[in-house]
């Protein structure tokens, strides 16, 4: 009794040590700033700002719930085992090792979170996928790896909005682009963000030979609106044109899709999932915006790379995961060395393994 009695209480400082890292009291706070706007007469008059500030509030009481209701067991029970303890009372012994490693075992998964270090892996997402060389392959392997990457968000719940589109002549798709809305998006899916390298029999080859197609996976943060990124209106080209995606008489009869190009950095944003010309273009830009601090912030770390060494921009040629289907199964990530025999779910989204150990390789590379 008195080992597990000290057990528990090493697992509840090492609960509370992680509580204070992941300032869950300035969280609780941010609730309650939140709810008092929520509570405002005039809080649905902007439905766009309403819905993020409540999906906020549920994310945060979740994440927060989760903390309260494990550090609260944890006390019920070491009150229970200090109390056995006291009495001699051996009865408890077995069940209250056994809730002992069940309580241990839900904060290690909670303490994942403490791995997202960087400024921006909380907020939100915009990944864009593009095939690679390998023909009608790559753009198989390119729609492969978007519904892959959707399953993912949809396991979390987060919302996914098509911001473009465009599939390929004969299979798959040429590129796609999503923006992720949800808590710490950003934060798991920027490891994905580089070539990803598929071998397999091409269902496409009528003698069945093995091909390696590539398809690259950009993962940006969406910059909050409070960060400064100035774009200089003389710097763009935008163009408008008919949309060929869904979406209806209105969508496709009108000039509603947008392009801007960037001319000083070369970026091109394409925007044809909303209705109208000016819901596009506020898209786009704000995806520009995005793509504009991730060049800049790519530029300064380049210039510290210099005298560190490695640099981990994602380039073609240079895979960061290889999957493998034929002669044998497996996926591997090239810069973890994480890999498994299950590529099937990992396809299907199952990628908590491979960001995991992304999470714990950047943070033992700073």
């Amino acid at each position: 009794m008195e080992n597990l009695l000290k057990n528990i209480e090493i697992l509840r400082e090492r609960v509370m040590e992680t509580w204070r890292l992941l300032d869950i009291d300035r969280k609780k706070a941010r609730i309650n700033s939140q709810k008092l706007k929520m509570n405002e007469a005039d809080f649905w008059n902007n439905r766009d700002v309403a819905v993020k500030i409540s999906r906020e509030v549920e994310e945060l009481n979740n994440e927060i719930g989760e903390w309260e209701n494990l550090t609260t067991e944890i006390r019920d029970l070491e009150e229970l085992v200090a109390v056995a303890q006291k009495e001699n009372d051996l009865s408890i012994a077995d069940d209250a090792v056994k809730k002992h490693e069940q309580l241990k075992e839900r904060y290690e998964k909670l303490e994942f979170y403490v791995l997202f270090s960087g400024k921006y892996d909380e907020g939100n997402a915009i990944i864009s996928i593009h095939a690679g060389t390998g023909g009608v392959d790559a753009q198989d392997w390119a729609e492969i790896l978007e519904r892959m990457l959707l399953r993912f968000c949809e396991k979390r719940n987060w919302k996914v909005e098509l911001v473009d589109r465009t599939i390929g002549n004969e299979a798959g798709i040429k590129s796609a682009m999503y923006s992720i809305t949800g808590r710490w998006s950003y934060g798991y899916l920027k490891s994905e963000s580089g070539v990803h390298r598929l071998v397999r029999i091409s269902p496409f080859d009528a003698e069945s030979m093995r091909h390696t197609s590539f398809a690259l996976v950009e993962v940006i943060p969406e910059i909050p609106e409070t960060e400064e990124v100035e774009i200089n209106e003389n710097d763009l080209r935008i163009d408008v044109y008919k949309s060929s995606g869904p979406g209806g008489q209105g969508v496709n009869t009108t000039d509603s899709a947008v392009r801007i190009k960037h001319e000083p950095s070369g970026i091109v944003v394409t925007c044809q999932n909303e209705r109208s010309q000016h819901q596009n273009k506020e898209s786009a830009m704000k995806i520009l915006k995005s793509k504009l601090f991730k060049l800049a912030q790519e530029e300064r770390e380049a210039e510290e790379q210099k005298v560190k060494g490695e640099t981990q921009k994602a380039e073609w040629g240079k895979q960061i995961r290889s999957y493998v289907m034929q002669p044998y199964k497996m996926v591997k990530d090239h810069r973890t060395n994480c890999e498994t025999q299950e590529i099937d779910k990992v396809l299907s989204g199952e990628l908590e393994e491979f960001m995991e150990a992304y999470l714990r390789y950047i943070a033992q590379s700073m």
